[in-house]
């Protein structure tokens, strides 16, 4: 499935590649007023912080909102208390864009995150030319010499990776590129399978100083808690908000209790 949604997303890019070629995108891009400090946004604090998440559907859970105003939604968010947002631009299985991507930024003063399948130069172009702070990248679906590129160019036009780990294996590459953002997502993208504890399972090797983000599994405030006491920062939520009043549930989520400290 990861492959297949990879590969899928580099050729919507690729046919918007034609009428809108490399060179244009990079001038849009570099045109840009500068990103957001994500890293700021999302530092450990007393605390969880949320990247709050637009998000119509999904290949496990089917369609879960319609959202025909994202700017509206991503706008409640931050009323809400949320960090940063985070945009599903991808088409076939997501139902996203980067329409909605470019209506979230005109709409909030948050950090926003391009979620995407993103595997080639050209749609880390296209994330700065639509206003994104953050971009996602996934190092299952990615080669390492190809991770460290593309995250070099994020860093390079002033966005923030965020690294999107499933194993430990991953989570050295991750550690290896120097990422500071670094994410352990509890759904195996390739069979959909949930694993809650994952996150607690490798947390404790992600080095200091790196901004650790749960993804995944959360739908209560007993799983923000349960993420939160494996050291999570940042936990990033969509189904849950999507599905609900998103400034309630953001209430309920930012007031789990802080973290006991060892």
């Amino acid at each position: 499935m990861l492959t297949e949604l990879t590969a899928g997303s580099v050729e919507d890019a690729e046919r918007r590649r034609l009428s809108r070629p490399y060179a244009a995108v990079e001038a849009a891009a570099l045109a840009r007023p500068a990103a957001l400090d994500a890293l700021a946004a999302l530092a450990p604090a007393e605390r969880v912080k949320v990247i709050a998440e637009v998000k119509r559907s999904s290949p496990s859970r089917g369609q879960l909102a319609e959202i025909r105003d994202p700017a509206a939604l991503a706008s409640a968010y931050e009323q809400g208390g949320a960090s940063a947002i985070s945009v599903l631009t991808e088409e076939r299985k997501f139902g996203g864009s980067l329409a909605d991507l470019e209506a979230v930024r005109a709409a909030v003063s948050l950090p926003v995150l391009r979620k995407d399948f993103i595997a080639t130069p050209y749609q880390v172009l296209e994330a700065r030319a639509a206003g994104a702070d953050l971009v996602l990248l996934i190092v299952a679906a990615l080669e390492q010499p190809l991770l460290a590129e593309l995250h070099t160019l994020i860093l390079e036009l002033g966005m923030t990776p965020l690294v999107e780990t499933h194993s430990a294996d991953e989570l050295e590459r991750a550690i290896d590129l120097g990422a500071a953002l670094i994410g352990v997502n509890a759904r195996n993208l390739s069979t959909f399978e949930m694993d809650k504890n994952l996150f607690g399972t490798l947390s404790e090797r992600i080095p200091a100083g790196t901004i650790k983000v749960a993804e995944s599994a959360v739908l209560s405030a007993a799983d923000v808690a349960h993420y939160r006491a494996a050291g999570a920062d940042v936990v990033l939520v969509g189904e849950a908000l999507v599905t609900s009043d998103p400034i309630r549930t953001l209430s309920e989520f930012l007031a789990v209790p802080v973290r006991n400290q060892p």
